[in-house]
């Protein structure tokens, strides 16, 4: 038994090491507490009787508390529990700079694909202008822009020839009126001068008819449509309202009818009466519609002054209706053509050469 001594006696003083060891010496000290956190949503909601205005390209958005509309943050901005990340850029709340709170962090962008445009990569979430007239930001693959030139409006209705110009030293157009004789129609002083900033309005009982212009047909050949917004109803109420158009025959090669020496045909006409066909059922006359030519250079060909008709229809089984349908009477060959595939081209509130129509 003397061999087991020398370890009873060890044993001992390690015990007595123990309990005389101080409480702040214990290997298992409690873990400081962890600092309180502010209450940033309160209940119940006290939201202000108007939404707030934001910038353009910045998502008005349910705060995080469920109660009030607020201005989402952007990209590199402080964000809170309350103060939500723009959803519509991608963005979410980073808190791991802010621990061990985890209350205030910094919106930071989602990892997503990126975007080229022109020719030219953007990474996920960046902001950039690929012009001066657009702010644009690439978004998990896809590009969102806002037009920057938002500050120039069309003359009021009372000007006859307005023009969009270049201003030298600026980025923007800017209209102005261009009639020397100076014919002012008065407008009723009780209206405000902003409620003739479109392209047709009049007074009419107790309402201001307002009819926007006819869109660009949605086809460069064949059958499309064109839309535009009219209140102009006994109940005074915005409505959309569609038409056909058919601004060239797909089938016809107009640039073999361009007389020798010229470049364009801005007008084109067969020569032999056609009838309209939709869907099975075609026209019950003929017309000999004009349509608008093309050039052999850079330049476009486009409806300048055009008229809407009524056009029946008979179809085989016997029934009938009936379908507005834009007529060009003349078209407009110039170098601002529309691409179909510009992402700015739905951007631009004003063209330089408005279609005269009804």
């Amino acid at each position: 038994m003397r061999w087991l001594l020398p370890w009873i006696l060890a044993a001992s003083s390690i015990l007595q090491a123990t309990a005389q060891t101080p409480p702040s010496m214990s290997s298992t000290a409690a873990a400081p507490d962890e600092p309180p956190r502010a209450q940033l949503c309160r209940w119940p909601c006290q939201c202000p009787r108007s939404p707030p205005r934001c910038a353009p390209g910045v998502s008005l958005v349910t705060d995080g508390c469920g109660c009030c509309r607020s201005c989402a943050r952007q990209r590199g901005q402080s964000c809170t529990e309350a103060d939500t990340c723009d959803p519509h850029r991608g963005l979410y709340c980073d808190y791991s700079g802010d621990t061990p709170r985890y209350e205030i962090g910094v919106c930071a962008q989602i990892v997503g694909v990126g975007c080229v445009l022109n020719g030219v990569r953007y990474k996920n979430g960046e902001t950039f202008q690929p012009n001066c007239k657009y702010n644009c930001t690439c978004i998990n693959g896809a590009v969102g822009c806002v037009p920057m030139c938002t500050n120039s409006r069309p003359p009021l209705v009372w000007c006859p020839n307005p023009k969009l110009i270049k201003m030298a030293g600026k980025c923007c157009e800017q209209w102005i009126c261009d009639d020397s004789r100076k014919i002012r129609k008065t407008s009723p002083r009780h209206i405000s001068s902003a409620a003739y900033e479109a392209e047709e309005e009049a007074w009419q009982k107790n309402c201001i008819v307002h009819t926007s212009a006819w869109s660009p047909c949605s086809k460069t050949c064949g059958l499309g449509i064109s839309t535009r917004i009219s209140n102009d109803n006994q109940q005074c109420r915005l409505l959309k309202e569609s038409r056909l158009c058919n601004m060239r025959p797909c089938e016809v090669d107009i640039a073999q009818h361009i007389k020798p020496g010229k470049k364009c045909l801005a007008v084109y006409r067969a020569n032999e009466p056609m009838n309209y066909t939709i869907s099975g059922c075609v026209s019950k006359i003929p017309y000999r519609p004009k349509y608008c030519g093309v050039c052999t250079d850079n330049r476009c060909c486009t409806p300048y002054k055009s008229k809407t008709i009524e056009v029946m229809f008979q179809c085989p089984d016997g029934t009938e209706f009936s379908w507005k349908i834009m007529w060009i009477n003349a078209c407009f060959c110039n170098l601002n053509c529309r691409n179909p595939n510009d992402i700015f081209a739905d951007l631009a509130h004003y063209h330089d050469y408005s279609e005269i129509a009804n």
